[in-house]
């Protein structure tokens, strides 16, 4: 589920990013971005920077709604460990040597001390 509203969000913001840099400043004219029969366009005269605003919009409530939701999920998953957790959890303390090699405190010989010269 995760992936798909990943993929999603990556499609919508990469949308989001070409439709912002499609739009022409508030400096433009219309005139000037369609030739001089602009009136004659796909969108008419002032529609190409309606559809344009309203698309933007659109998406940026979609990716801000697709943010919100991957969040919520993320944070319903199981409790994630810290890294530090995740590896002391993960050593297995393991002698160095057998039980049974090791001496009892009784069993143990005393080291004879050398004679000072």
């Amino acid at each position: 589920m995760q992936t798909i509203l990943l993929t999603f969000h990556v499609l919508v913001a990469i949308a989001l990013i070409a439709l912002i840099l499609l739009q022409q400043g508030k400096g433009a004219d219309a005139g000037a971005a369609f030739g001089s029969g602009a009136s004659g366009s796909v969108f008419g005269a002032k529609g190409s920077s309606s559809f344009l605003s309203r698309t933007t919009a659109i998406l940026a409530t979609l990716f801000f709604v697709l943010s919100l939701a991957m969040a919520i999920l993320s944070s319903e998953q199981t409790e994630q460990q810290s890294l530090t957790q995740q590896f002391e959890e993960s050593q297995v303390v393991t002698p160095a040597v057998e039980s049974t090699d090791i001496p009892a405190s009784g069993d143990v010989p005393a080291v004879p001390m050398p004679e000072a010269p």
